[in-house]
């Protein structure tokens, strides 16, 4: 029979659904961020045993897939001297003549409203390894941040 005439099912019309994007690089968190990893894994677990839809079932183990590929791969690093930004360090510093503060976080912990950026922004990377006083390039500009 030509496969003209055959009945297709219902699911060849579904978007398909791919996992959640892990981002690159390594998986750099602090003690923070590592406790927030496994607040959502147990948030998640315990949620998924309330539910009864299978899709929201799928669309949570798929979350669940995502945090625990997180906290498997999780490197905890230790708390910066302060001597150079680094990676947990909270910056003060002057970008065209305002004044900020940020602290440089993992991905998963980053929130920009609240000051939490993550250490692969590219202001993070602008800051790394600077020490007090330097004028650093950012944007393709020289010396814009203080």
């Amino acid at each position: 029979m030509s496969v003209a005439f055959r009945r297709e099912s219902d699911d060849e019309h579904l978007e398909p659904t791919f996992e959640l994007p892990i981002p690159a690089g390594p998986n750099y968190v602090t003690a923070r961020g590592l406790a927030q990893i496994s607040a959502k894994l147990a948030d998640l677990t315990a949620h998924l045993d309330s539910l009864t839809n299978e899709s929201d079932i799928k669309a949570t183990k798929r979350e669940l897939r995502y945090w625990n590929t997180r906290q498997s791969t999780a490197q905890l690093l230790d708390k910066p001297d302060g001597t150079r930004v680094a990676f947990g360090c909270t910056v003060d510093y002057v970008l065209n003549g305002k004044p900020n503060t940020i602290t440089l976080v993992g991905d998963d912990e980053a929130d920009p409203a609240s000051g939490l950026i993550s250490y692969s922004a590219p202001l993070a990377r602008a800051l790394m390894g600077a020490e007090e006083g330097e004028l650093l390039d950012f944007s393709g500009k020289d010396g814009v941040i203080e």
